[in-house]
């Protein structure tokens, strides 16, 4: 008894082998806001009130979600931010609104769209560019900016007027 021979045309044949795969190729994502509350848990404090984190963790962010419990540790003696770690293999850094710190546009010692110094700086080094601030904001906030047009925004510390730095370890 011979079998029957399968006649299907090239793009049916594709879908229906690929198929299978479908649900392999899909990668669950650690959900942003889920990392907001736990860095709100851990300062004890709500998002951008002063001691708590400055803003919330950006929505565009795609990070593996992580099998573990995040692991969660001030950054700095000042607490200027929260390091947050997935033991599985990424770790990032929350901005923290200084303790004591309200924003106001009368503390603003950089206006939004500001031509800025963008000091990158970490232990024996420090490198510098031109920048456009996004948001005003006061000595110690963490606000946006922009090293070009077509670049994505970073998160830098309000040092002076007119300089912003984003520190490394």
């Amino acid at each position: 008894m011979t079998q029957p021979v399968l006649s299907l045309r090239p793009i049916a044949l594709a879908v229906l082998l690929l198929a299978p795969l479908q649900p392999a190729r899909a990668q669950a994502f650690e959900d942003p806001a889920a990392i907001d509350r736990e860095v709100a848990a851990f300062t004890g404090v709500p998002i951008g009130a002063p001691g708590g984190a400055a803003r919330e963790v950006d929505r565009r962010l795609r990070l593996v979600a992580c099998p573990d419990p995040l692991a969660l540790s001030w950054r700095g003696d000042a607490h200027a931010s929260v390091l947050v770690e997935c033991p599985a293999g990424w770790h990032i850094y929350v901005a923290t609104m200084p303790a004591g710190t309200r924003q106001s546009a009368a503390a603003a010692v950089i206006e939004r769209g500001q031509a800025v110094t963008v000091a990158v700086t970490g232990e024996g080094f420090s490198v510098s560019q031109p920048a456009e601030a996004l948001e005003p904001g006061a000595v110690g906030a963490w606000i946006r900016v922009r090293t070009q047009a077509k670049a994505d925004p970073v998160q830098a510390m309000v040092v002076r007027p007119g300089v912003v730095e984003v520190p490394v370890e």
